[in-house]
């Protein structure tokens, strides 16, 4: 999964589709130095929440996200 910041920088994970958008986010956080509570998933104008899987929001492998 590629997560792009909008400024021009992007972020590639590696993850499991039985993988919450929490631990999405942490991992997102181990490489870029956020903080994962201020990190928001988003694609267009839907916004992921925590607790469902990547699974359930069919994301999968080779995907971009917007944070």
């Amino acid at each position: 999964i590629i997560c792009n910041d909008r400024l021009g920088k992007k972020v590639r994970v590696k993850c499991n589709p039985d993988d919450t958008i929490k631990d999405l986010k942490l991992l997102i956080a181990a490489q870029t130095g956020t903080k994962p509570e201020k990190i928001v998933l988003k694609k267009w104008y839907n916004v992921y929440k925590d607790h469902i899987t990547l699974e359930d929001y069919e994301i999968h492998d080779g995907m971009n996200l917007e944070m």
